[in-house]
C-alpha cells in the first residue's frame, strides 16, 4: 500500500504516552498518521526515536488549550489535501497540584479547555471530512476515574468526577468559576470531570451523528497507563509509587506500547465496529484477555443532560 493511497488518521498528543504509542502501532498497520503535538521538535524527536517511518507520519501544530489554534490546525490539516479515516482524541493535561485554576487564552479553567473543549471544536470542525470516508472512526481515551459505574470512579481523592447540574458551565465558565459544577477549585477533580465530559461527548456524537453519517463513535479505556508522561506534573514519590502499586496490587498495569496496541484495535480493528460503545480490557489485566464493552454511569448515558453539555459546550466553544 503507498503512502497515497493509506487511511489517514489524526492523533491528538501524539508526541509521548499512549498517543505516540499508537502512532506507532497504526502506522505499522499501513496507517498515514497526522501526529498533532503542541511541541513539533519533541514529536518529530518522539517519532525518531520509536521508529516511525517518516513517510508514514505528518506533523502538525495543535494547542487544544486554544480555540484559535484548534481552528488553525484544521484550516492547516485541510490543505494537506490528505483524507480523514479517523480521529483519535487522546491528549490531556493533568496538573494535580494547581493550587489554583490555570486559564486558557479564553479564560476557561485548562484542564476542561484542553481535554474536553479543544477535543469538542476539533471534533465537530472535522466531521464533514470525516464523513467522506469509507468506514470512518471516532475514538476518544477515556479513563476509569471518570466512570462511577465502575470502583476506580468512585475513589474520593480528591473527589470522584461530579458535573453537577452544570451550573459552572451555565454561568459562562469564567473567573471565578473553573469548575463545572460551579464549587471550589479542586485540580485533580478537574481533570476527572473533563474526562467525563468527553465521554458523554462521544455518546452525544453517536445520538447526533452515527446514523446520519456511517461515523463510528467510541471510546475506550485501555488499562492503568501509570508510566504515561500524563503524570510528569504529580508528586514525584507518587510517580515512583504508582506503577509499583499498580503491577504488584491491582494488577491494572499497561504498557505504554501495549495501550497504543489497544488504541489501534479500536480505530482499525474489524472487531471494534460498534458505536456508541465504551471499550474496556478491565481493570485487573489478564492475558489474552479480549476488550468488552464496560458500562458508563447513568449521568453519563442520560441523554437529557447529554444534550444541555452539548448546547453548554457548543457556545462557550463559538459553534
Amino acid at each position: 500500500m503507498s503512502s497515497q493511497s493509506a487511511p489517514v488518521v489524526i492523533i491528538t498528543g501524539a508526541s509521548s504516552g499512549v498517543g505516540l504509542w499508537a502512532a506507532k502501532a497504526l502506522a505499522a498497520r499501513g496507517w498515514h498518521v497526522v501526529m498533532a503535538c503542541r511541541d513539533l521538535a519533541k514529536a518529530e524527536a518522539a517519532a525518531r526515536e520509536i521508529a516511525i517511518p517518516a513517510d508514514r507520519r505528518t506533523l502538525l501544530h495543535i494547542d487544544l488549550g486554544s480555540q484559535a489554534s484548534v481552528r488553525g490546525f484544521v484550516a492547516d490539516f485541510l490543505a494537506t489535501g490528505l483524507p480523514l479515516d479517523a480521529l483519535v482524541c487522546n491528549a490531556a493535561v493533568y496538573l494535580p497540584r494547581a493550587k489554583a485554576p490555570i486559564r486558557s487564552p479564553e479564560g476557561y479553567e485548562i484542564s476542561v479547555a484542553t481535554n474536553y473543549f479543544g477535543h469538542f471544536l476539533l471534533a465537530n470542525l472535522l466531521l464533514a471530512k470525516l464523513a467522506a470516508a469509507k468506514a470512518p472512526r471516532l475514538v476518544t481515551l477515556g479513563t476509569v476515574t471518570a466512570n462511577s459505574a465502575e470502583f476506580g470512579g468512585k475513589v474520593p481523592i480528591p473527589a470522584p468526577a461530579d458535573l453537577g447540574e452544570l451550573q459552572g458551565l451555565a454561568a459562562g465558565f469564567l473567573a471565578p468559576v473553573a469548575m463545572i459544577d460551579g464549587k471550589a477549585f479542586k485540580p485533580g477533580k478537574a481533570y476527572k470531570d473533563s474526562k467525563l465530559c468527553t465521554m458523554i461527548m462521544s455518546r452525544e456524537l453517536h445520538r447526533r451523528f452515527h446514523d446520519t453519517t456511517g461515523i463510528m463513535f467510541a471510546t475506550l479505556y485501555p488499562g492503568c497507563v501509570a508510566e504515561t508522561p500524563l503524570f510528569r506534573h504529580a508528586p514525584p514519590l507518587f510517580r515512583k509509587i504508582f506503577p509499583w502499586f499498580q503491577k504488584n496490587v491491582t494488577k491494572g498495569y499497561v504498557s505504554q506500547p501495549l495501550s497504543g496496541e489497544r488504541v489501534a484495535d479500536v480505530v482499525a480493528d474489524p472487531r471494534f465496529t460498534r458505536s456508541g460503545v465504551h471499550w474496556s480490557w478491565g481493570n485487573r489485566q489478564q492475558p489474552g484477555r479480549e476488550a468488552f464493552a464496560q458500562p458508563l454511569s447513568a449521568k453519563a448515558n442520560d441523554a437529557a443532560r447529554g444534550a444541555r453539555l452539548w448546547e453548554l459546550t457548543a457556545t462557550l466553544t463559538g459553534l
